[in-house]
């Protein structure tokens, strides 16, 4: 699943294409994908023009000119959203530079410019959603979301202060959004290995110096995986079509049997808070 440094990126590569590019066409080929009336959705798009996009955790929020609607994007499990140039288009979806033929059997809505580019949603699992809001709307569905790495309210005593009387386990406080925004299975993993804390210990367990370690491991970690541009094991693509770069530096997701790189005891996998979860039981305390 794309989490907050893969949806950044993604964001980042929207915003150096699309902003003020017209949208002259609509195609939705999966209905159930879009949670409006698929008419509705394409006559308020149509025409206007993407003028900047914002995210809050794993939420894409697309801005479009006038003065009255917006639309999010959500990319759950599978979903994806590539760019291509005109040049692309002409060449009948595919090039040397870009060989993946587009659209495909998971291109589900397609977005067409006035400038002959477009931009493909395409999702194996069909999880992922696209959803038509009143910009008046916009802050009850921010306010569904936790702090969140990078942003200005992510600051120690925020961070601490979500702690305090939870008897849940570690991982289950990190991977809820409306504590923390945007950390997911991957990078949840990745930052209590930093920590040297163990994913199943018990919230209300930690000692203040180690909710200090955590703050700084989860900043660490999402940032560094934003300048890698995300991770890749499946199926994730920026808004170019290519790979992160971040499963270079993963210290226990995925690795189950591997030497732990800071102290050579084996990595283990467990399942918690029903996904599988990775650590040192050496130097995870």
């Amino acid at each position: 699943m794309p989490e907050l440094p893969e949806v950044e990126t993604i964001r980042r590569g929207l915003i150096a294409n699309i902003i003020n590019k017209k949208i002259s066409g609509l195609e939705i080929r999966k209905s159930k994908l879009v949670k409006n009336n698929d008419q509705v959705f394409k006559s308020v798009l149509k025409n206007k023009s993407i003028v900047n996009i914002s995210r809050i955790g794993k939420l894409l929020i697309f801005e479009l000119s006038g003065d009255k609607f917006l639309f999010l994007i959500h990319l759950k499990m599978t979903g994806q959203l590539i760019y291509v140039d005109k040049s692309f288009v002409l060449a009948g979806g595919h090039s040397f530079k870009q060989p993946d033929i587009l659209p495909n059997k998971f291109s589900h809505v397609i977005f067409s410019f006035a400038d002959g580019s477009k931009l493909f949603f395409n999702d194996l699992r069909q999880f992922g959603y696209l959803r038509l809001l009143k910009k008046s709307e916009l802050k009850r569905v921010k306010d569904n979301f936790g702090i969140e790495p990078g942003q200005n309210n992510f600051n120690l005593e925020n961070f601490s202060a979500i702690f305090e009387n939870k008897k849940i386990k570690l991982k289950a406080l990190l991977l809820n959004q409306k504590l923390i925004a945007g950390l997911g299975n991957i990078y949840a993993d990745e930052v209590c290995w930093r920590a040297g804390l163990r994913p199943d210990r018990v919230v209300n367990s930690l000692s203040k110096a180690e909710i200090k370690k955590l703050f700084l491991a989860t900043n660490y970690i999402i940032k560094k995986a934003i300048a890698k541009r995300g991770t890749t094991f499946s199926d994730y693509r920026d808004a170019q079509n290519k790979k992160g770069n971040f499963s270079k530096y993963l210290k226990v997701y995925g690795r189950q049997g591997e030497k732990c790189q800071r102290c050579n005891f084996p990595i283990k996998k467990l399942k918690l808070v029903g996904r599988g979860t990775h650590f040192c039981p050496n130097c995870q305390k």
